[in-house]
């Protein structure tokens, strides 16, 4: 950050609330006085702390892959069962059709669908985004494995991936306006296909 005058403000609330707004109109849709209104930042305290709207937003999916990467890994670990880890993931996305901000699907993945590959910089953070959610998916399988609940033979690799793309898929479903009855039924189908 350039030298200046110190920050008035807290750049991690500042950077939440930059995320959650990225996260439901997504980064086109989103423009400089949003941003400011909603981090309740004035332009030049936006530039010292931030650079640029492109620079915040790739700190804001960073911010959403570390923070849902972190909360995945703890529950994984607090799950008596690596299966009800699975199972637990997948019915939350039944759970995300409701609420005040239902159906935003996924920031990366929406970032994914928004911008395809025309930016090097965030193809790359999505491309992490997903490998982190995959290593953690990984270890379940495993974990799951090693457990019973799942053949040992099946390769955990692959069914790491396949757990990642039900997800986003999943996702994608509630933001087309899928209910909550329709996701568990198909989350009851991935769990099956996974034994």
């Amino acid at each position: 950050m350039p030298a200046g005058r110190p920050l008035e403000f807290d750049p991690d609330a500042a950077l939440e609330a930059a995320m959650q707004l990225f996260w439901r109109q997504g980064y086109e849709a989103t423009s400089l006085q949003d941003l400011l209104r909603e981090m309740r930042l004035s332009k030049s305290s936006f530039y010292q702390a931030f650079g640029s709207k492109h620079a915040l937003f790739g700190r804001c999916i960073d911010h959403y892959r570390d923070s849902l990467a972190r909360g995945m890994q703890q529950q994984l670990e607090a799950a008596p069962r690596a299966w009800d880890f699975i199972a637990g993931m997948l019915d939350s996305v039944a759970g995300e059709v409701q609420g005040e901000d239902a159906r935003r699907g996924c920031l990366v993945m929406n970032t994914a669908s928004e911008f395809g590959q025309s930016d090097a910089e965030v193809a790359a953070r999505v491309k992490a985004g997903t490998a982190r959610f995959r290593k953690v998916f990984l270890q379940a399988i495993k974990r799951a494995q090693a457990e019973g609940d799942i053949p040992a033979e099946r390769d955990a690799g692959l069914l790491a991936d396949y757990l990642v793309t039900n997800m986003s898929g999943l996702r994608s479903l509630t933001k087309a306006g899928a209910s909550a009855a329709a996701i568990r039924r198909i989350a009851g189908v991935t769990l099956s296909a996974l034994r």
